[in-house]
């Protein structure tokens, strides 16, 4: 096969980079390891920014977010008989909307679907060769057990921290930056209608814990642990009781609300950046490149960032003959890595027990001057809803 852009990786990163490629009339190819059910149907992000949802609604996707979506005008930020409301309209003049990234997914498959995009579903052994020179090209085994090789001008790396592009980068020229917290999110999803009107941030001396909800009737609860934690070790009495308690069950008449479990797992939480995120006709972009964890709802937003650096600066090499925003890209979307990268970790550090008691009164003291400071408010507010697409 022979294509101008061979993107691996067909989750939202994949999927956007081939529709907004397929808008300016340039061809791809999307390699996906796993099957279309799994890629529809996996669990991840809830919150989109502000400028996420100015790009979907831009290319025609937004219909069935603004639909089936919630738009929050900020969060809630608690901790033991404190609750505070950090409105980031008021603050900023953006919000967030809840909009499971399944659901991005689901709507960026089915305008693929209508465009007559290549996908190759379930395919394995993915391998990127020859980045350095003017003839890439990307083998695979397709579901039917046949080699395929697929020639391109470019190869968009788009396949996640575990794929085959973050390793193809040569380590003469790859640099890392790893930061592994000590703890991990223990999430839940239950049937059962959200407690709150908007998300809650919980600091308690027992761990975090969080209230965010997928829709009407489904809410998502998470609750920090250590590291290593089984899953199964936890009944369901003992994580209602942890939220309750956490969450502030009973403070100034609040209820939590329990529900049937039907989704547990447990989440480590590190921050990861790989640079250079272009390396000859490779191209990174999403967790291929950078990982956040997710405490500042920043790792579905910041893929999106990366695609709508990456398209028009594709788009200036295949049609307009200008390399010059290819060769930028990566320090363009490093700019913005690095921020939410921060952002994530300030988030993370102000939340979590460390189980040291001089953490524990920076962190209350953080928490007092960002809940009753307009400059500290407008501050979350303004990485929280999201930096224009472009910063």
């Amino acid at each position: 096969m022979r294509t101008e852009v061979a993107i691996i990786g067909g989750g939202p990163a994949g999927l956007l980079l081939s529709h907004l490629l397929s808008a300016e009339g340039i061809d791809s190819v999307i390699i996906e390891a796993r099957s279309q059910e799994y890629v529809l149907s996996r669990i991840r992000a809830g919150i989109l920014e502000h400028s996420t949802v100015e790009l979907l609604d831009q290319i025609g996707l937004g219909r069935r977010l603004h639909a089936e979506g919630h738009e929050h005008r900020g969060i809630y930020l608690q901790w033991p008989e404190e609750r505070h409301h950090i409105d980031f309209v008021d603050h900023v003049g953006r919000s967030v909307w809840v909009y499971g990234q399944t659901e991005v997914t689901k709507d960026l498959v089915a305008a693929r679907e209508r465009d007559g995009q290549e996908i190759y579903y379930e395919a394995s052994d993915t391998a990127v060769h020859d980045i350095d020179s003017d003839a890439p090209y990307v083998t695979f085994t397709d579901s039917a057990g046949r080699p395929q090789r697929v020639d391109a001008v470019v190869i968009a790396g788009c396949d996640g921290s575990f794929g085959p592009s973050r390793a193809a980068v040569p380590d003469a020229v790859r640099h890392t930056w790893e930061r592994v917290y000590p703890y991990s999110w223990l999430g839940i999803l239950a049937d059962v209608a959200p407690s709150t009107d908007e998300l809650i941030y919980a600091w308690h001396p027992d761990g975090f814990a969080m209230h965010s909800m997928r829709s009407d009737t489904v809410s998502r609860l998470y609750l920090q642990v250590p590291n290593g934690t089984d899953v199964t070790t936890w009944s369901d009495d003992q994580i209602w009781d942890s939220l309750a308690t956490r969450l502030g069950h009973g403070q100034d008449g609040w209820t939590l609300n329990p529900g049937p479990i039907t989704d547990r797992s447990v989440l480590p939480m590190r921050s990861y950046v790989q640079t250079p995120m272009r390396h000859g006709a490779l191209f990174l972009a999403g967790d291929a490149a950078h990982t956040v964890p997710p405490t500042g709802a920043k790792g579905l937003n910041l893929a999106v960032a990366d695609v709508a650096a990456l398209a028009p600066a594709l788009t200036a090499l295949l049609r307009g003959n200008n390399p010059k925003p290819a060769a930028s890209y990566s320090d363009v979307a490093l700019r913005r890595v690095w921020r939410c990268t921060h952002f994530s970790w300030w988030m993370t550090t102000m939340l979590h027990t460390s189980g040291d008691p001089f953490d524990e009164q920076l962190q209350l003291s953080q928490l007092r001057w960002v809940a009753t400071s307009d400059a500290g408010a407008a501050g979350l507010a303004e990485n929280y809803a999201g930096l224009p697409i472009g910063f």
